[in-house]
């Protein structure tokens, strides 16, 4: 989509030299910060002065070595993301107050962040030849932290390169060396790093995330025009290692959370591209990269609820300024209804100073556009068009995923999604066949997202985590055997339709399972009749006899059995005021025995959403047949 449509030659007429790219005011053109609404103004410089003589973080060897000893990588992470959300912060800060208050701190953050080891994070120093513990300097590797650590001290030194260089200009001058040596030098001699694509390895968000952050150093701070343009034109050949094979409905495989470093970094490559040519490259007209958009909010089911399979929490919050931009890009009013929206709910709580929800700080890249946008999504709250589209069906089907509600624009009623795909998408768990369930826009029956990532997440030993594993979500598991890894293990015989009275999934599930599971056949249909309930029914016949079959559903209700062949869900308080939601389910009472498994949660990632527990049900077959058909029936209670 890019290289061949710009080649080298086209792209050198078309990109801006570098002294004459200006993409957002520095600090000293003072007009346009103080053009902004004051509110915008006095919270961020509140933050800049919650900073002032700042003690930066501390990063000991043997914190970066707890990821290598004990399998921890969230305290080094956690110190190296708050140096750089410091000194995001007091950058913006002096920006829009412009009287060196700031200055010193940020100097002084400049400065420690220039004296790291590595600008990356200890789960992915594997990528240097030495392997995993400490980092190696002498081969600087460039993983997704490194790259962002690129693009922020760029943009201090293109926002405040005059202020710092009153101080000394050895500070830009270590900036210019810094990043030329960790990011633009081994980004544009090596090829060999698998994000790039340019080997066997399947790109994901890695690939577009760190190639919008090397566009960033490169346009900002390359001085050679001819390595400048050199970068540009292999960013391009990278960025079509993920477009080109990218399910042309838009789905992102790796889960809602990561469609903001997957489609919104592709977003921002595309955005850096349109600036720094004056438009010459412009592909928003492509219907892939508008599906690419749209995924969003098609996967949006309440307020901060989305879909969650794959490694992405229950509760997501998509950056709202970038949703409304990308929106306007691709001329869709619902995506950037969703975005003005987003971004009224993150201004309430900016305005009371609250800590965000990601532990990962906005890029400068994303903050500024944000921050000269305010004036103008503030308007679009204040005319009314700000709000979630919720969309009433979606059907997705190169990741085949659907999603159903009862009523458009409205979380009232029942929701359900359900998916087919494989046991190879990016950031996998074995869940081929799963359905989660909402009733007013409230948890019932759930996917319980993913734990904090530690050593074995990425590991060998990733599906020993029960979170992965299909017996802990809405599957069934036949002697104990469970599905298995790997792109062979997948739906079959996929079909989906829809109508003014329901949506329909139907898909044969059975080859997700080893052949231990002696499944010859798993039709399962997941059907939302509107306004009634959601039926999951199930049509197998098994090679051999089974011992043991069961089905799970996992929820974050109170479950009560008032009768046999009924349990009712009934809602249970969450972390933050939130509540479970309510319902019925309806089960054959001759055909299953009920158990119920509390699953305790002490992981902190989990214990945000679903607080310190959730609670399996485990529907245990009576004497199973080799040959039957079951039906579990959810209606709100």
């Amino acid at each position: 989509m890019l290289a061949e449509r710009y080649p080298e030659a086209r792209l050198a007429a078309a990109l801006i030299p570098r002294d004459r790219w200006h993409p957002y005011p520095t600090a000293s053109q003072r007009g346009a910060w103080e053009a902004l609404p004051d509110p915008v103004r006095a919270q961020n410089i509140r933050l800049g002065e919650a900073l002032l003589n700042h003690t930066w973080p501390a990063l000991p060897a043997t914190l970066f070595l707890e990821y290598v000893r004990i399998g921890n990588r969230r305290n080094y992470e956690r110190q190296h993301f708050a140096r750089r959300g410091a000194l995001g912060n007091l950058v913006v800060a002096e920006c829009l107050e412009g009287k060196g208050r700031f200055l010193d701190d940020i100097v002084n953050g400049i400065w420690a962040i220039c004296e790291e080891s590595y600008w990356g994070v200890p789960a992915h120093v594997r990528m240097q030849r030495a392997g995993v513990g400490l980092p190696d300097t002498a081969e600087p590797t460039v993983d997704l932290f490194a790259a962002e650590t690129g693009a922020l001290l760029a943009w201090c030194s293109y926002l405040l390169g005059p202020q710092l260089d009153s101080i000394s200009p050895l500070i830009n001058q270590r900036i210019q060396r810094e990043v030329q040596q960790r990011i633009l030098t081994p980004c544009l001699e090596r090829d060999d790093f698998w994000w790039m694509g340019f080997g066997q390895r399947r790109v994901n968000n890695w690939n577009p995330w760190v190639n919008s952050n090397w566009l960033t150093c490169t346009l900002l701070l390359e001085a050679d025009p001819a390595r400048r343009l050199a970068a540009v034109a292999k960013i391009l050949r990278s960025l079509d290692k993920f477009i080109d094979p990218y399910p042309r409905d838009g789905g992102c495989d790796e889960g809602p959370s990561y469609w903001g470093r997957a489609g919104a970094s592709l977003f921002d490559c595309l955005e850096l591209l349109h600036s720094a040519t004056d438009g010459e490259i412009h592909v928003y007209d492509e219907p892939l990269i508008q599906e690419i958009g749209r995924f969003i909010y098609r996967v949006q089911i309440a307020d901060d609820y989305y879909i969650n399979f794959a490694d992405a929490p229950a509760l997501v919050y998509p950056d709202g300024a970038l949703i409304y931009r990308y929106g306007q890009r691709i001329g869709d009013p619902e995506m950037m209804a969703l975005g003005a929206w987003r971004a009224a709910r993150e201004w309430a709580a900016f305005s009371q100073l609250r800590e965000p929800k990601e532990h990962v700080p906005t890029s400068m890249g994303r903050r500024l556009p944000a921050l000269f946008l305010a004036e103008e999504l503030q308007e679009q709250e204040r005319s009314g068009r700000a709000y979630p589209p919720l969309p009433r069906d979606v059907w997705l089907p190169e990741i085949q995923v659907m999603v159903a509600r009862d009523q458009a624009r409205s979380p009232a009623g029942l929701f359900v999604a359900a998916k087919g795909g494989h046991n190879e998408e990016s950031h996998n768990h074995n869940d081929v066949g799963n359905a989660i369930v909402y009733v007013e826009g409230r948890p019932v029956i759930v996917d319980a997202g993913v734990e904090t990532y530690t050593a074995k997440t990425f590991s060998a030993e990733r599906y020993t985590i029960w979170t992965m594993q299909s017996a802990y979500h809405t599957l069934p598991t036949i002697d104990g055997v469970m599905q298995a890894p790997g792109r062979d293990f997948a739906a079959r015989d996929v079909h989906y339709s829809v109508d003014e009275a329901q949506a329909s999934l139907h898909l044969d599930i059975a080859g997700a399972y080893p052949p231990e599971a002696k499944l010859e056949r798993w039709a399962r249909t997941v059907t939302l009749h509107r306004g009634r309930e959601v039926v999951i029914q199930d049509g197998y016949r098994l090679t051999a006899p089974a011992g043991e079959i069961t089905l799970s559903l996992v929820t974050p209700c109170q479950v009560e059995q008032p009768s046999p062949g009924v349990l009712h869900l009934t809602p249970a308080p969450l972390p933050e005021g939130r509540m479970a939601g309510a319902a019925q389910v309806h089960y054959g009472a001759d055909d299953f025995q009920v158990e119920l498994e509390t699953i305790p949660i002490h992981d902190e990632r989990l214990g945000g959403i679903w607080g310190d527990h959730l609670t399996r049900v485990i529907l245990r077959a009576v004497n199973p047949p080799q040959e039957a058909t079951w039906a579990l029936r959810v209606r709100p209670l």
